[in-house]
């Protein structure tokens, strides 16, 4: 992809903007200093906005001489609790706390969008909106600002976001039409047995040996009772209980996550979850108590809009295979048609290629160059700029 002369020049002020907020990461809805960098920059562009939206969220508002159409585009705001070990010079501030997802960049981008399209306001056609989110990695901020109005406020009828993408090569835009990533859950089994010696096991209940069969059967569920041309994956990340190697053991926790593509499989993953559960309680005599916690659904792109994407930056695009991440982007797409794609950031030959949430995550600035363009790129095929 080419940039154009005015991102080009745009690109140190962008970078220095993307160092400034990784240095001051904040986790959801504590976003303050970060709303406040927001704040005073779309003050020193005159840039119409609101603050507080959700809390520590901003909207900037760029009207058009038509206003028949509004496009909305986003970036999330918060960071993760990671302490960073990037040996920089803009290094996190906050101890325990960094941009380890690249949220800095996302906000950098669309701040780089706003002194675009400020610097040239006489070719803005159609309403522009940029949303800038809190929460994005949990409990999520995008739902909120649906709930709250905001959507229709400004009469949003699409939308469009951005994740950098260090599996894909720096430069190159990941996207594709239909379900893009999973819908994501997350489940207790708190396995509830009866404590005794551990020399005498049949005066007990033993959770350990319970929670051993739960997990054993659970992992048959994908193989065994989801068609094998849907995409699952259920894991049992973390397990806990017991009180010493010679007791029974009373109690014993279990933690999961669920992802998926479809509502219809994620159902049956949960009930059949809660058909082991009832099976191990009657043969062992125990009481097994699930919760659940459906979080995000599915990202699904717009077939219409994802074409008129890949259309605007066919030099960048490479078509992606659906992938088990997640993300609360998927909120606004229940409201309104939209795209969300990933951008390129890995540069092997800069050791730019750590994972997302790695404590050492990295990218190239000259990558949201890229980003920058993908959205002035979208915007003119909307025929939303001149």
């Amino acid at each position: 992809m080419e940039l154009q002369q005015e991102i080009v020049t745009l690109l140190k002020e962008i970078a220095d903007i993307r160092r400034e907020l990784h240095q001051i990461p904040e986790i959801a809805f504590e976003e303050i200093k970060t709303m406040s960098f927001i704040e005073n920059y779309l003050i020193s562009l005159g840039v119409q906005y609101e603050k507080n939206v959700v809390g520590t969220g901003v909207i900037a508002y760029f009207p058009g001489k038509m206003g028949k159409n509004t496009i909305a585009f986003r970036a999330d705001m918060d960071a993760l609790s990671v302490e960073e070990k990037n040996d920089v010079a803009f290094k996190s501030t906050h101890p325990g706390v960094m941009h380890a997802c690249g949220h800095d960049g996302h906000m950098a981008m669309l701040l780089g969008l706003a002194k675009y399209l400020a610097q040239r306001p006489e070719v803005v056609i159609d309403n522009i909106v940029l949303i800038f989110q809190p929460a994005e990695e949990g409990p999520g901020g995008a739902l909120p600002i649906i709930e709250e109005g905001y959507l229709k406020k400004y009469e949003v009828k699409e939308i469009y976001g951005i994740h950098l993408f260090p599996q894909i090569e720096e430069g190159k835009i990941g996207v594709r039409s239909g379900p893009m990533m999973s819908q994501t859950g997350e489940f207790d089994i708190i396995i509830n047995g009866k404590s005794g010696h551990g020399a005498m096991p049949h005066m007990g209940v033993d959770s350990v040996v319970i929670a051993a069969e739960m997990i054993t059967g659970l992992q048959t569920i994908a193989s065994r009772s989801i068609n094998p041309l849907d995409p699952v994956v259920l894991t049992m990340g973390r397990i806990f209980g017991g009180e010493r190697r010679n007791v029974i053991a009373k109690q014993v926790v279990l933690e999961g996550t669920i992802r998926s593509f479809k509502q219809e499989v994620f159902d049956k993953i949960k009930a059949r979850i809660t058909d082991y559960k009832e099976g191990l309680e009657k043969i062992h005599n125990c009481s097994i108590d699930v919760i659940y916690r459906d979080m995000y659904p599915a990202v699904t792109n717009d077939e219409f809009l994802t074409s008129e994407f890949i259309k605007a930056n066919e030099s960048a695009i490479h078509i992606i295979e659906p992938v088990m991440l997640a993300e609360d982007f998927s909120y606004f797409q229940r409201e309104v048609p939209g795209v969300f794609f990933f951008l390129g950031c890995r540069n092997e030959a800069e050791n730019y290629c750590h994972p997302l949430h790695s404590d050492n995550f990295n990218f190239n600035e000259k990558a949201m160059g890229y980003g920058v363009q993908a959205y002035v790129n979208i915007l003119k095929q909307r025929g939303a700029i001149e």
